[in-house]
């Protein structure tokens, strides 16, 4: 039981500090800076959409402001949409605008590959319909393509926290500073295990179809281009804007969900977890860790209680953790402000490897596609209310196009060289 509990305690220690201060002396010991220039390549902007008439007015005017002069086109898949998305295209009169209409929802990788099949720029930026693009943001991205070592590009996600309640906000805000710092430490050294997937670029030629169903693209089109001998970089001067999810359920699922999605990452794309994987060492410390922590927590929680008897080491390790995480609980249920700062940072570490274990339950046994356990393009506010929407949907016009998805799918590129 000594054992257990002195393994779980480092396991645990590595993974939320030991890890993070590792990658901030390798980079402050050994940075690799890489090249920006003011450069202006042609660029696809690839996005996919399901059911967001809501959104898509908004989205495709914050793209046509965007300040860049080469913008070639804006390739929008509907993937399934039955709320007049696709008739909202269909009547698009701006030509660079090209849409693809999926019939059946078929998932973001999908949709995501069949526009990528249509994409004919020299830099594809991936998008998402919900995020704001800020002013400069796309021009500041592309111009790290000025260094031939870099073949992915991301920009850095700014949260606002209109209308989240205190739980979700004391949650979110502490754990994406804490995330965004490490990936900056990774981009320093090397590159990032994964990026900000509603606003990143890479170059067409390096661009690689995902498996059907992959949850996450921001991952696996990285770690696919830095297999490749590039870089995956990140560029903060690059912003987009967004909101976190309104309420502490939304926020879990929204973990869930990712956290499900790395089981299936390795499960769809194992050369991540060999030695093909140049950041390896850095997957596992950042990802394949956190995924094992919540186990390492209930071992030492255990262990700690069994020792308590004869050690008063023991015995107050175990009354820390109980009075801990009863303090995560009430700083969860609480909306005054100081006790929900206060209690924030191991809120955030309940919630986080509750979540990890429901994500493990979730890839395990989830019915049906994994994509679909959560599937939000909007805000909680910003959805239509099915009790009461009763609009009409728009009638259909007389042609829309089709696009066949196997085609399409055949036709994007797999890894082909080591630079």
């Amino acid at each position: 039981m000594r054992i257990v509990f002195w393994l779980s305690l480092i396991g645990i220690f590595y993974a939320y500090a030991g890890y993070p201060l590792v990658m901030w002396l390798l980079a402050r010991l050994y940075p690799r800076p890489w090249m920006a220039a003011p450069i202006t390549p042609s660029v696809s902007i690839v996005v996919a959409v399901h059911n967001g008439v809501s959104l898509l007015p908004r989205k495709i005017r914050n793209f046509l402001a965007i300040d860049y002069p080469n913008i070639k086109e804006i390739i929008i898949v509907s993937d399934g949409s039955t709320d007049g998305t696709t008739e909202l295209l269909a009547n698009q009169q701006c030509p660079l605008i090209k849409t693809i209409v999926v019939r059946e929802h078929v998932g973001k990788a999908v949709a995501v590959n069949a526009g990528l099949a249509q994409a004919t720029a020299d830099v594809i930026l991936f998008a998402d319909i919900r995020q704001e693009i800020a002013p400069g943001a796309l021009r500041q991205l592309v111009s790290n393509f000025a260094d031939p070592k870099v073949g992915c590009a991301a920009g850095e996600l700014t949260l606002r926290q209109e209308g989240q309640n205190a739980s979700s906000a004391g949650v979110s805000t502490l754990y994406w500073r804490y995330e965004q710092w490490i990936r900056k430490c990774e981009a320093a050294f090397d590159s990032p295990v994964g990026v900000c997937g509603c606003f990143y670029a890479v170059r067409r030629e390096l661009a690689v179809a995902q498996p059907a169903g992959m949850i996450l693209d921001d991952m696996f089109q990285p770690l696919s281009i830095i297999r490749q001998g590039y870089r995956s970089v990140l560029d903060p001067r690059a912003c987009v804007y967004d909101k976190w999810p309104e309420t502490l359920a939304s926020e879990f699922q929204r973990k869930v969900r990712t956290l499900a999605g790395n089981f299936q990452l390795f499960r769809l794309a194992p050369w991540t977890l060999t030695p093909q994987n140049r950041v390896l060492f850095q997957l596992v410390s950042h990802k394949v860790m956190r995924l094992i922590v919540p186990y390492l927590l209930i071992f030492l929680l255990i262990s700690a209680v069994f020792l308590s008897a004869g050690s008063r080491i023991y015995a107050a390790f175990a009354a820390l953790q109980i009075l801990g995480w009863s303090f995560a609980i009430v700083g969860l249920r609480c909306q005054i402000p100081v006790p929900r700062y206060i209690a924030a940072p191991v809120s955030t570490l309940l919630v986080l490897n509750a979540a990890a274990i429901a994500g493990l339950y979730k890839f395990l046994f989830a019915r049906g596609p994994l994509w679909k356990i959560w599937n939000s393009s909007e805000p909680e506010s910003m959805r239509p209310n099915p009790k009461t929407n009763n609009s009409v949907p728009p009638k259909p016009p007389a042609v829309v196009p089709v696009i066949d998805i196997r085609k399409s799918v055949s036709t994007v590129s797999q890894p082909r060289r080591e630079h």
